[in-house]
């Protein structure tokens, strides 16, 4: 989709953000106790609307590598592509995983309106911030890009020090080159800052109830989401499954998510179609 076809489309959603579509507290506090991977939900306040799971490409990832690049570009744009005929509408991609390539083969066969491509940035210098940004849009083949996040923020002032590289991604933002942004933390000094930050529009956070892998235990990082959540920021969870450590725990890790009232979407990377397939049955099973 081009530029100003994309902002129209952008426009006529944010007006009918509510209609249809609630965040994942709003939705408990109505009453409803089942869930689908493939709902629809509301990111915050920013209009971005999306399937309540992500296609996860990440899975150890680091080094332009992960478990998914290992399935190859055909392999794993199969598995996404698969996704979106059961109704994910959420591929979740980064530089360090090396994934914008096999997101972009998976981008051949699905309508780019339909689908919401998150990617991360280390870049924390203006100049790398837009030569990143193009370099993406290149790499995943599309004119926009629908969350861009800064990955990976460990300093407590972060939104200070970076603030250079911050304003390049706001530019973006108004010529359309990004719908959202905000930040991935791996320290509790940063995501309280990042749910205090006015330019963090999303936060992709790391919960789980046994705290594997996470900034902080969990009753911390729910408080500090709880607070951002309120001040309208879009709340994604990731490493529901604590990178491996609940894998016999699963619907237990499932439910908790779920019944947070806090996120309103969650990545989690399945490595292949069986894999996919009992997370959504899972999901779907929840009763909270």
């Amino acid at each position: 989709m081009k530029r100003r076809n994309f902002l129209k489309t952008a426009a006529l959603g944010a007006g009918a953000v509510w209609v249809g579509s609630r965040p994942l507290g709003t939705l408990i506090a109505a009453g409803t106790e089942h869930f689908s991977a493939a709902d629809i939900v509301t990111l915050g306040k920013t209009g971005v609307r999306t399937s309540r799971l992500a296609c996860g490409t990440g899975t150890v990832g680091y080094g332009r590598g992960s478990h998914q690049t290992a399935l190859g570009i055909q392999g794993l744009a199969d598995l996404l592509w698969r996704g979106y005929d059961h109704g994910l509408r959420f591929f979740d991609t980064a530089d360090s995983y090396g994934s914008h390539p096999h997101v972009a083969e998976a981008l051949k066969r699905v309508p780019r309106e339909k689908v919401t491509i998150m990617t991360k940035c280390h870049a924390r210098e203006p100049n790398q911030m837009r030569a990143d940004i193009d370099r993406f849009r290149k790499e995943l083949n599309t004119d926009y890009i629908d969350l861009l996040m800064m990955h990976g923020m460990r300093e407590d002032h972060w939104t200070e020090r970076f603030r250079p590289a911050m304003d390049v991604i706001s530019e973006a933002q108004e010529k359309g080159l990004i719908r959202a942004h905000g930040c991935s933390c791996h320290a509790i000094g940063a995501l309280r800052e990042a749910a205090d930050s006015p330019w963090v529009q999303v936060i992709l956070s790391r919960i789980n109830p046994i705290g594997s892998h996470m900034d902080a235990d969990p009753e911390t990082v729910k408080a500090t989401l709880r607070e951002a959540g309120a001040r309208g920021k879009g709340i994604i969870g990731m490493k529901i499954l604590g990178q491996g450590d609940l894998r016999t725990r699963q619907d237990e890790a499932l439910k908790y998510a779920l019944s947070l009232g806090i996120l309103d979407a969650f990545t989690i990377g399945a490595e292949n179609a069986a894999e996919q397939d009992d997370l959504i049955r899972r999901i779907a099973a929840v009763n909270v």
